[in-house]
Order: structure tokens, then sequence, then C-alpha cells
């Protein structure tokens, strides 16, 4: 993407009447109106009427409704538009493109539309409603009217007999309506319906919190312990940040209990937040609390302070920004560094964690291909994509949620290190802040501030830390240079040792079992001895090294070999069976983990100390 000066892109947005960016230079409608109703569950269709009053300039000229193609906060494009169904009008109806409907007044001071949308997915891009509940990402629901996103709209909510209603901006019980400033507000607002959730409250700060749960599943009564720490994360993070903005904040928590809904997605005063197990599982309590501490930490990254390009939104094409490795990757290091300093994890559990990031990085082979801010350009492709097309992203990506954790965390050490203590990433996030969110002027109608590049972060930074960090961001930001682990973790009296795995060999080949005993190779690397032995992605394992092997088995198989051996493989791909033979390169599989050092000074420790407590 060529990228454009600051003030070209706002002349840009000036003059720009389109679909995302909602800048047209006609008048405001005078007043709209979504209502949402769902008269048959079972369906899993909610239906929606909006109710458009027309100024008299706009009495005869047709209105745009479009639906989005994807959803902040998650950048994989879903095309919402092939859910909807029945859409009608009070005007004459004219389908445009694949996501846009023009209907046409014809004088009538009133528009009237509807439709139906299916959605049978709990998560937090989807939306779902059965007979247990209804769950909306607002996305997926809900048109815009192209050229009047800025215009205040209202919404109603008719649910079935019985059920609450409950998002992050309810003010009082048995709410059903609500006023936005904007569709962007709208949206952002995702919305539980059901009878059986529950709601647990504390106050941090003057700041209210709500914690709904809704579960369908045993809780194993964990529900009051999962508050209490959640309100841990919660004073931890505000002590590095100060108080929100917000008067309320809501967690809207699901456990699913069906194994296969999952997702966290962050909103200006909400997260929602499902996990496909029940809270008594053993390890989802764990899960939950490491997922509210990324999403709440959302409230300053992403939702406030964010990229110049996450906000107002273009919903007719894939988002393209290269900052998500800031905006995921830095929420990702201070989701889990939150965890050690609200006392949820020790030294041991957190430095483990990014021990085991460190390894998944560093031994992807799309690490040494992509840069963090070409992963960032490449979200649309990798954020849950679908892919009809087999591609070899698995051997040339890399995520910028791990790659933007161990940036964080590098240049955080080595910003208190550098410095003997008196700078930290904690101090830059703050500046950053500051700067674009709580000084600068509106640069949109949708929120406060405006959007950062990644060139201003180098500026910040570098100003922060006094001295120059435009050779860091050139060779580890915009180029794929190994990051400086032992300079940074030398500061705080560690090291990182890499270790050779106890079973060493992989031959460049993963292998995914649907079932114990029947795995089909699920990857192979580029230049390795499983795509030199002609293997490729789908062939069924019959046998290897003259065995049959099981999920717990291939790799102590491939060990018992030493490199230059030459291992028979038997696969299956289409109706053929294939014998081939693997010969074995060097070891490919290794462990890290960060160990203090012997020789750690006084001072060294103490960084250390401050580091991970915040203080």
């Amino acid at each position: 993407m060529k990228i454009f000066s600051r003030k070209v892109l706002i002349a840009l947005a000036v003059i720009t009447i389109s679909s995302g960016l909602a800048v047209a230079q006609e008048p405001p409608l005078k007043s709209i109106t979504y209502r949402l109703s769902m008269s048959r569950p079972v369906s899993h269709l909610f239906e929606v009427a909006i109710i458009v009053e027309l100024p008299e300039q706009l009495k005869d000229k047709p209105l745009e409704f479009q639906m989005a193609k994807w959803s902040p906060g998650r950048y994989g494009v879903f095309d919402f538009a092939k859910n909807v169904q029945e859409f009608r009008a009070s005007g004459p109806v004219k389908r445009i493109d694949d996501q846009t409907w023009s209907v046409a007044p014809r004088g009538a001071a009133t528009l009237n539309i509807s439709y139906k949308v299916f959605a049978n997915d709990l998560s937090g891009t989807f939306s779902q409603l059965d007979s247990r509940h209804a769950n909306y990402n607002g996305a997926s629901i809900f048109m815009y009217i192209v050229g009047h996103k800025p215009d205040p709209v209202k919404l109603t909510i008719q649910a079935p007999v019985g059920w609450k209603i409950v998002n992050g901006r309810t003010e009082r019980p048995g709410q059903t309506e609500w006023q936005f400033p904007n569709w962007d507000v709208l949206i952002d607002t995702p919305t539980e319906m059901a009878p059986d959730w529950t709601q647990d409250t504390f106050e941090v700060d003057g700041k209210k919190y709500h914690v709904v749960v809704h579960s369908f599943g045993p809780e194993g009564g964990k529900r009051a312990a999962l508050v209490k720490d959640i309100e841990r994360i919660v004073r931890a993070q505000v002590a590095m940040w100060g108080a929100p903005e917000f008067q309320e904040y809501t967690f809207l928590l699901h456990f699913a209990a069906d194994d296969r809904s999952g997702d966290g997605m962050e909103h200006l005063t909400s997260t929602q937040i499902i996990e496909p197990g029940a809270l008594a599982d053993p390890g989802t309590y764990e899960e939950t609390l490491g997922t509210v501490s990324h999403e709440f930490f959302h409230v300053w990254n992403v939702k406030r302070l964010r990229p110049q390009e996450l906000g107002p939104w273009d919903f007719t094409r894939p988002l393209s920004t290269r900052a998500l490795w800031i905006a995921e990757g830095f929420t990702t290091y201070y989701g889990h560094l939150m965890m050690r300093r609200a006392g949820l994890w020790n030294d041991k559990i957190f430095l483990d964690r990014q021990a085991e990031t460190i390894m998944r990085i560093e031994s992807a082979p799309g690490s040494r291909l992509m840069s963090a801010e070409e992963s960032s350009l490449s979200a649309p492709f990798m954020d849950r994509a679908t892919h009809a097309q087999s591609t070899n992203l698995q051997n040339t990506t890399i995520s910028y949620y791990p790659k933007g954790e161990l940036i964080g965390m590098v240049m955080d050490l080595l910003l208190r290190g550098r410095t003997k203590g008196k700078a930290s990433l904690d101090d830059v996030m703050r500046d950053m802040y500051d700067e674009f969110y709580v000084k600068s002027s509106n640069d949109s109608y949708y929120l406060r501030g405006r959007g950062y590049q990644t060139e201003d972060l180098e500026r910040v930074a570098s100003r922060r830390a006094g001295f120059d960090l435009s050779d860091f961001f050139k060779r580890h930001i915009r180029d794929v240079d190994v990051l400086p682990y032992d300079e940074a973790f030398a500061y705080a009296g560690l090291r990182l040792v890499k270790t050779q795995a106890k079973e060493p060999f992989s031959a460049g080949m993963s292998i995914e079992f649907e079932h114990p005993r029947h795995g089909s190779i699920e990857n192979v690397r580029n230049n390795s001895p499983a795509e030199d032995a002609g293997l490729q992605r789908g062939d069924q394992i019959i046998s290897l090294g003259g065995t049959n092997v099981t999920e717990d088995s291939w790799l102590k198989t491939l060990a018992r070999f030493k490199p230059g051996d030459s291992v028979p493989v038997t696969v299956k791909r289409d109706r053929r069976t294939i014998k081939t033979n693997i010969v074995l390169g060097q070891p490919d599989r290794f462990g890290y983990r960060i160990e203090e050092r012997s020789d750690a000074t006084a001072d060294q420790k103490a960084l250390r100390a401050a580091w991970l407590s915040g203080k």
C-alpha cells in the first residue's frame, strides 16, 4: 500500500464520499431508528427494521443501505451480507452490488426498510440467535446508510418474553432503547439477551464494572473468585494507565460448553469473551482471566489510542494498516505482564510464557521472511480468514500477535536498561495516549483524538528514551533481523537459553491427528527433508520408520534416527499409496528458557522487579 502523508490523508478524507468514509457533504438525516426483534428464535433469524426521517433536500434522492464486509477487531473479510434475506422497503429497491441496496424515497418524508439476518455463531465477530439466547455483534446485523454513518441513531430491542437485555451501555434494568452518537458506536456495543445470565459488580477508583456471566455448563462454584480476580486485573491496569474515561464498563462472559465457540473482542465500554468450555472445566478459569487481561488493555490501546486506519473504517474493502503489531502485539505483551502485576502469575509463569512465545516465533519459517509491518498488512489473509485456494501462508507468514509481543518486551527492557530504569515502555504508551488521544484535536466524527502511524511510535519512544530507536525499528520491525534478546534480558539479570529438544527432528513437517491413530500432514516446510522426499500437505501417514505412528509417537519415532539417516515413510494420497524416504538433516526442534544469571547484580535484580511489578 502506498503510504501517504497525514496532510494528504486528511485532504482525501475531506473530499471523499464513499461507503466506508462517511464524510458526505449532504445534510444529516432527521432521524435514524433501528428496531431489532426476534419473533422466532429457533429460526436463527434476527429481524431488523430501519426507519429513516428525511430532510426536504433528500426526499427525492435514493439512499444506499450497506452491510459491512468485516468487523473492527477481526480483520478477515467475512461478507456479512451473505446472511441477509428478505430485504423490503417502502420505496423501490435496487440491488447495487453484493453488499448494497438502494431505496428511492420518491418524495416521502419517511423511509422504512426491513430485512432478516441468519445468525448462529457465538462469536465476538458474528452473532447467534437460538432458543437459549440472542447475542449480536452489531457489524454483522445492522446495515449503515452510505454517507450517513456520522448521524445519530436510536435502537429499540424487542426480546422474547422473559429475556433480559444487557450491554456495555445499559443504564437501568429493563432498558429496551438506546441512543448512540453514530452508527460506529452502535455496532461497538455487543448485546446479550437471555433469561438466565448473572451480573456482579465492583468499583475501582469510582468507576463501576459489571461482570455478566452466561453459563451453558457448570460453574463449579468459581464465579465469585472469577469476579475478584477480574478486579485484580482491572486494578493492575488502571495503576499503569490512570483512570479510564468511562464511568461504567461491562465484561460479557459466555461459557459456551460446546467445545468449539471461542473468541474475545474489545469495545469502548465492554468486552465480549466466549470460552468453548464450561467454567468448571480444568483450565477454563485461567484461560478466561488471560483473555480478560488482553481485552481490557484494549480499553486504552486500540479503542482509544489507535492506528490511523482504525476508525472510522471503510467496510467495503479489507483493512490495511502497518501497526497491528502495536495494537494487538503490545496488547498481548501487556495482557501477560498484567497477569504478573495483578499477582495471578508468579515470575516463573510469566517468563516461561515469554520463552514459549520466543520458541514459536524463532521456530517459524516465516519469521525470516515477513516483518512485523508486513504481518500487520497481511491481517485480512490471516485473522481467522478462510481460504478456498491452497496457500503457503504457514511457511511465509508470522502473526503480529506474538511477534508484536516480543517486540514490546524487548523494547521495554532496552528502554529500562539503557536509561538505568528512568524510562520504560509503560512511559511510552502513556505518552502516546496523551499525545494522540487526550490532547490531540479530533480528526473524525468517530472518536476523540487522532490515529498514529508507526513512525509516531518511533519518534515518541526515542524522545522518552533519550536515544535514537530508528535502527531498532529498521532492523526488527520493518525488516526481519532477530531481536536483541541477549542485551535485553541482560539488563534484568536474565539470559535466554536455547536447547535441543528431546525429540529433535520434525523433518520439516507437522502432522495433525483428527483421530489418535490417523494422522495427516498438516504442513511441509519449504527446503525441508519432508519436501525433498516429495511429501505434501494432506498426505495420510500410513507408516513412518517402518511402524504405525500416533499423535504421541511420531516424533519419538524420528528421534530414533540421526542426521543423514534415511527414514522410510508410506503415505496415502488421493487413491494412491506412495512409499518414499526422508533423509534427515540437522536437528530442527529446539526449546527456550529464560533463567536468572548467576552473576546478576543488585541493580539488575531491582530493574527486573520494577519491570515485573510495575512499581
